[in-house]
């Protein structure tokens, strides 16, 4: 087991603070790594009402949410000036050039057991596993495995033609999830023609309802802004379609999303 601090080796872990950027309602720090990462500082460096986040000479170390207990490194700073306010962002920092090789590349394992997310580093450190190393920056291109798919409709956009996505999901048949998360409502389908999930996928992509009549009903602008695609069983492409079939039926009985989502049948 390699720890964080192994590749970091910070001195005086007292003086060193580590914030752990979650989904809020503005916005997922992972979506907005790949597209405007500047923005993440303002979440990094932002004191909420009352409450400062980091002091002047604190070393800060920031990471966002790949998906449940995994986190991406994305910047080692040092906060130069406390500007002494708060709902803001708090402070001026200046990145720390020695640990820019790390950023965007080192990803742990850390199961935070506290609601605060702006944690001491003697206290977590040593819980900080290291879980790769990437050859280069991270923006999902690299395929992370059907269970751990979860990624919103823009984020689909992005990588559904990348190779190591197009790969996966043109090899495999399956049950799929939309989730709309404006409101709960969910719509299970299957994916067993031609590319399979990939030209399934594609489709969604393409217009946001697939052909399918319900979905058609949804403006294709809403579908960008809220929905969500996840696997939910996986077959190889030699499985019989009625054995996909039947688990979809399972799933919509399942979730009930005959009932209160967006499956008419």
């Amino acid at each position: 087991m390699i720890l964080l601090n192994d590749i970091l080796k910070l001195d005086n872990l007292e003086n060193v603070k580590i914030r752990f950027n979650i989904a809020n309602n503005a916005g997922n720090p992972l979506y907005i790594f790949k597209t405007n990462r500047q923005q993440l500082y303002i979440w990094q460096y932002w004191n909420y009402s009352k409450k400062k986040s980091f002091a002047e000479g604190n070393i800060t170390i920031g990471f966002i949410r790949i998906e449940g207990n995994k986190w991406l490194l994305f910047d080692i700073s040092r906060v130069t000036k406390d500007l002494q306010l708060f709902d803001a962002v708090g402070y001026e920092y200046e990145k720390i050039n020695e640990y820019e090789k790390f950023c965007g590349r080192v990803i742990i394992e850390f199961k935070n057991s506290s609601q605060n997310l702006v944690r001491r580093a003697n206290s977590v450190i040593n819980d900080c596993k290291i879980l790769q190393i990437l050859d280069s920056t991270f923006d999902n291109d690299i395929f992370s495995g059907y269970e751990n798919v979860n990624i919103s409709w823009k984020e689909l956009k992005t990588v559904i033609n990348k190779d190591t996505w197009k790969t996966a999901l043109s090899n495999q048949k399956g049950v799929y999830l939309i989730t709309d998360n404006s409101n709960g409502k969910m719509y299970v389908g299957s994916a067993y023609g031609s590319n399979m999930l990939h030209g399934r996928w594609s489709n969604y992509v393409d217009n946001g309802h697939g052909g399918n009549e319900e979905l058609k009903k949804i403006p294709f602008e809403h579908i960008q802004n809220h929905f969500q695609y996840s696997i939910l069983d996986i077959f190889k492409s030699t499985i019989d379609d009625g054995t996909i079939i039947n688990r979809e039926a399972w799933w919509k009985e399942t979730l009930l999303t005959r009932k209160f989502g967006y499956n008419r049948n």
